[in-house]
């Protein structure tokens, strides 16, 4: 008797949290488009561009801190993922930029005027 009133009590607990479980998946998808972009928002850091090195495809950057590498703001040379990259900013530019290690090398993949 005892363990019957504890599984019923057990399941009407679980029967009562899956539909709460529900709602907030049912939510989150909802709204999946504004977290994914405030994720992506996220990743990007903000600087400054210094010096652009079209031969070398490298810039350099004074940037504020890069969470998805856990490093503190400072001046840095970045690899171009791609050398058009380069070919959209000028000197004294204000830019969010998205950085990743690739093959050993900081490399920006994406950046756009900062606003």
């Amino acid at each position: 008797m005892k363990k019957t009133l504890i599984t019923t009590a057990l399941l009407a607990v679980l029967g009562g949290a899956a539909p709460a479980a529900f709602a907030q998946a049912e939510h989150s998808a909802h709204h999946g488009g504004a977290s994914a972009a405030s994720e992506a928002d996220a990743k990007l850091a903000e600087g400054t561009v210094k010096k652009i090195d079209q031969s070398a495809g490298k810039l350099t950057i004074a940037h504020g801190p890069l969470e998805s590498l856990g490093m503190p703001a400072m001046t840095m040379v970045f690899r171009a993922a791609r050398p058009n990259l380069l070919d959209q900013v000028k000197v004294g530019d204000r830019i969010r930029f998205a950085v990743e290690k690739v093959g050993g090398a900081l490399t920006v993949t994406s950046l756009e005027a900062a606003q």
